[in-house]
């Protein structure tokens, strides 16, 4: 009777052992299958059938680096530290949306949301802010634009002739100086 038993036990390990091997090898069989299936052949039939924009749907735009958008912030806050100003700086991107944003040591808490109105402004008019607050004389509805500030101390950042970016500041006593320091984050970017 032992002998049967450990005959039953014998044969049980070994179907068990098969099972478990039969289930390894479909499993790998299974994963073999789905690498095939990302062949180059297979990933170019898989694109064919998903639905994307046609030739010519599309567009490419260039966007300044975050790199390159802390480089300018850093530049105009050193440019107005230079002239014992307290200025916060923006730095948006073309599509409006905030890259970067520094507060300079002392800034006044209304300098921060100014300033990225001000880059805001000047990257969706690809203007100077000052330019853009002559203009309101002729179009004051202008300022009615939500997210928009025509006051100085706006620039944008054009690459080809095309806005790519803004820098706002704000904190100085006037518009000029804020723009002036704007600018020199613009000239950051040029060297």
């Amino acid at each position: 009777m032992r002998h049967t038993r450990a005959r039953r036990t014998s044969r049980n390990r070994l179907l068990t052992g098969g099972a478990v091997l039969a289930v390894l090898a479909a499993g790998g069989l299974g994963t073999v299958a789905a690498h095939a299936a990302d062949s180059p052949a297979q990933a170019s039939a898989t694109t064919a059938a998903v639905s994307g924009p046609a030739r010519g749907e599309l567009t490419r735009t260039t966007h300044l680096t975050l790199a390159a958008a802390t480089e300018a912030a850093q530049a105009a806050v050193d440019a107005a530290e230079r002239e014992n100003q307290h200025v916060s700086v923006a730095v948006v991107d073309r599509n409006g949306n905030t890259l970067v944003t520094l507060r300079g040591d002392g800034a006044g808490p209304q300098s921060y949301e100014s300033a990225e109105r001000k880059a805001f402004t000047a990257v969706s008019w690809n203007a100077p802010t000052s330019e853009l607050a002559e203009r309101l004389k002729q179009a004051p509805n202008l300022k009615d634009i939500p997210g928009t500030l025509f006051l100085g101390g706006g620039a944008p950042v054009t690459a080809q002739g095309a806005p790519v970016a803004g820098i706002g500041v704000a904190g100085a006593p006037s518009g000029d100086l804020d723009e002036k320091f704007a600018r020199a984050g613009v000239a950051a970017l040029g060297r």
